[in-house]
């Protein structure tokens, strides 16, 4: 079973970025995709961005697209989202997850604390 802690969030202000760090543990991590969503206030928890085990793939949610990236670090087990540009609309809680090679949008394992990312206008 996969253990998933979220960490980096923070206030931001609007148009600032912000890098969050997602540490995973209990199965082999360099062999899964992974992606970030998120959960604004109020709404649905939503895709953010995917990337494959090597890193050759990324993929993203249009509201996000040009403004964050996504990378990996195998040997440290940790996934990172790397947000600028960042809008009050980003303001949300952020998860991580280990994720479907046939469908990036769909999550596999529990889902961790995430991590609150607050945009100030």
């Amino acid at each position: 079973q996969v253990h998933l802690e979220e960490s980096g969030g923070g206030l931001v202000p609007a148009g600032g970025s912000r890098r969050l760090s997602c540490l995973a543990s209990g199965r082999i991590f360099a062999e899964d995709p992974m992606g970030w969503f998120r959960q604004p206030p109020g709404k649905e928890r939503e895709f953010v961005a995917h990337i494959t085990w090597d890193s050759g793939i990324t993929s993203f949610g249009n509201s996000v697209k040009g403004r964050f990236t996504i990378s990996r670090d195998n040997a440290k087990n940790t996934v990172y989202l790397h947000m600028n540009n960042l809008k009050p609309e980003d303001t949300a809680v952020y998860y991580c997850n280990v994720v479907s090679i046939t469908d990036p949008k769909r999550a596999l394992a529990s889902w961790g604390q995430g991590t609150q990312v607050t945009v100030s206008s």
